[in-house]
């Protein structure tokens, strides 16, 4: 047997999995020397989170942390995660934007693209994995793995197969829950590597506490490689460690070679660094069973529990949990990776807090529902179909056959904010982020979100979210449960009275408020009324304001779409609660707003 392969998720996937995306590169070159003198097969070191969270919170150029990383590490690969015709965005694009992305990610340096389509639907990766092939790189073409009655060992063969014919160089299993056991993990595995001829990989998530064993067994069994954490970023929806995986298979046939002081020396230094990030740990980022029965990666459980706390209804978790399994199995049963995760996970939280099934549905369930995203494996239910979509023609073909060429569009979009063809795919991924980082880029302001102090003396220097109150002789017990957005000088918090849900709202009566980073800034008073009338149209969820689609005095049915929110990534057409004429819009594009606001208003 030849010596496992192993790939570090340790500046990709592992801080994703467990602080967010968060980590700077900062923190990550002066610790490349020694990662580049392992021998690992490759470093992940990019994807959409990163990309995102790059740009969004961090204020870094995600095209110069490439570029910096190719150098900081001249003898390892470098991999990244693709989202096939998604790329790193949340939508399909054009054939010609994929094959730009592509080109230019390859002439930046990175090797191995790990190329995987939510759906598992085949025709959405096969432009990508030519533009790969083209540029002289590693396509490795991922299976989304998940369980559901149209699941079967059977099928994820075939798409091995296919995979293979489309001309990856590699296949991987892509276990993003943690759903995996060892008994299947080895009968999966058994399976791909008697049917293939190109090098099988496995990538599992230790959510349910199984990896480990999960991929012993898959190395027993012919797996050729698999991806690991350094142990200061390991478990829980994490990967298993790799000092514990290299001394697993040591004096065995599968040993990795990889030198085990120099991992446990590059694990002491991510042991510090990670405890520069410690206010984006989550409570639900370590070891939970539960993702056996619902099917939960823990990043998404992350997402809902932020959510949840923002509308001060974290008690409703487990509804949403409940929820999750049978939207999956009303839209077909898609695996829950991005974006399909974010799409069933969204909608279940409108679902458990609205009290009405499917009484507000997101934009992307909507697409989704069309055949946007592809082919369900599993039959969509025609009662959620029609609600959502009425009697709207689905789409047949490969969704990208729709697109027209964009890149010029791109282009002329953006302008001369883009100085780079790099820029303007930066733009192309995320036009509201990408415009604001490429402006704020070429205006020198571009300011990190602000990292909390490590001290622990400091850091426990926290105000109290679980108190009793005495008021009149009466003693309450008071829980915090959630913040909303800041909105100028109010911001709401959402908190329990003895055991009751209750929100209430902050006011600073002068023109000083405290900001969400801590800052004093001056405020106008804000005019946004509760709402309190039929009339009054209000959101669902914490959210931003993505589009305002009246003006005052339009006539509007009940039902008209009147503006689109954004929340966690996902878009919500807001509609007309009653008919009438507009009498009032009180918010813009790009302002914060949160539930029991009146944001439009209408007579």
């Amino acid at each position: 047997m030849s010596p496992i392969k192993i790939t570090e998720t340790v500046l990709r996937d592992a801080h994703q999995s467990l602080i967010a995306t968060r980590m700077r590169i900062e923190d990550m070159l002066p610790i490349c020397e020694k990662l580049d003198k392992v021998g690992f097969w490759s470093l992940e070191m990019w994807g959409g989170a990163t990309f995102d969270a790059c740009i969004r919170f961090l204020k870094e150029d995600p095209w110069e942390r490439l570029r910096k990383l190719r150098e900081a590490l001249p003898n390892t690969k470098l991999q990244m995660l693709l989202r096939g015709q998604n790329l790193l965005g949340y939508r399909h694009y054009s054939d010609d934007v994929v094959r730009a992305f592509v080109e230019r990610v390859a002439d930046n340096g990175m090797d191995i693209f790990r190329i995987f389509d939510a759906m598992n639907d085949i025709r959405n990766l096969r432009v990508s994995i030519e533009a790969v092939k083209k540029a002289g790189k590693h396509a490795q073409g991922a299976i989304c793995y998940t369980t559901s009655p149209v699941h079967t060992l059977k099928h994820f063969v075939d798409l091995a197969k296919e995979m293979e014919s489309m001309g990856c160089n590699s296949i991987a299993i892509k276990d993003m829950a943690g759903l995996l056991t060892p008994q299947v993990a080895a009968e999966l595995v058994h399976s791909l590597v008697d049917t293939l001829t190109v090098p099988l990989h496995l990538h599992c998530h230790a959510t349910a506490g199984l990896a480990s064993m999960c991929q012993y067994q898959a190395v027993e069994n012919g797996v050729s490689g698999i991806d690991t954490a350094i142990s200061a970023f390991s478990g829980g929806t994490s990967h298993p460690p790799t000092e514990s995986m290299v001394a697993a298979f040591k004096d065995t046939e599968y040993a990795s070679g990889l030198d085990l002081p120099l991992l446990q020396e590059i694990g002491f230094y991510f042991y510090e660094v990670r405890k520069k990030y410690h206010q984006f740990e989550s409570e639900y980022t370590g070891l939970d069973t539960r993702v056996q029965v619902n099917q939960v990666p823990g990043g998404m459980i992350s997402n809902l529990s932020i959510q949840l706390r923002e509308q001060g209804a974290l008690p409703k978790m487990n509804e949403v949990l409940k929820e999750i399994p049978q939207i999956r199995k009303e839209l077909g049963y898609p695996p829950l990776v991005t974006p399909t995760s974010q799409i069933v996970g969204t909608q279940a939280v409108l679902n458990v807090l609205s009290g009405e099934r499917y009484k507000t549905i997101t934009n992307e369930v909507k697409l989704y529902l069309q055949g946007r995203y592809g082919k369900a494996l599993g039959k969509i239910s025609p009662q959620v179909q029609l609600m959502a979509i009425g009697h709207e023609t689905l789409i047949q073909c490969r969704p990208a056959d729709l697109l027209k060429p964009e890149m010029n569009k791109l282009k002329k979009e953006i302008g001369a904010v883009a100085h780079t063809d790099e820029d303007i795919l930066t733009y192309a991924m995320f036009p509201d982020i990408g415009r604001d980082f490429l402006e704020q880029r070429n205006n020198n302001s571009l300011i990190p979100e602000a990292l909390e102090p490590a001290d622990a003396e400091i850091s426990k220097r926290k105000a109290a979210t679980e108190f009793n109150i005495t008021m009149h002789g009466e003693t309450y017990h008071i829980k915090v449960t959630g913040t909303g957005y800041s909105k100028q000088h109010q911001r709401p918090y959402y908190l329990s009275v003895d055991g009751i849900p209750e929100e209430l709202t902050l006011e600073a009566l002068d023109d000083v408020t405290l900001g969400d980073n801590g800052e004093q800034t001056h405020q106008a008073t804000s005019t946004r009324p509760c709402a309190s009338k039929p009339g009054h149209v209000t959101t669902s969820m914490p959210g931003t304001i993505v589009e305002v689609l009246v003006s005052t005095g339009d006539q509007v049915k009940a039902g008209d779409p009147v503006l689109i929110t954004e929340a966690m990534k996902m878009e919500t057409e807001v509609q007309a609660p009653v008919s009438g004429k507009i009498k009032t819009i009180h918010v813009i594009k790009g302002e914060s707003v949160t539930p029991d606001e009146a944001l439009i208003e209408i007579e």
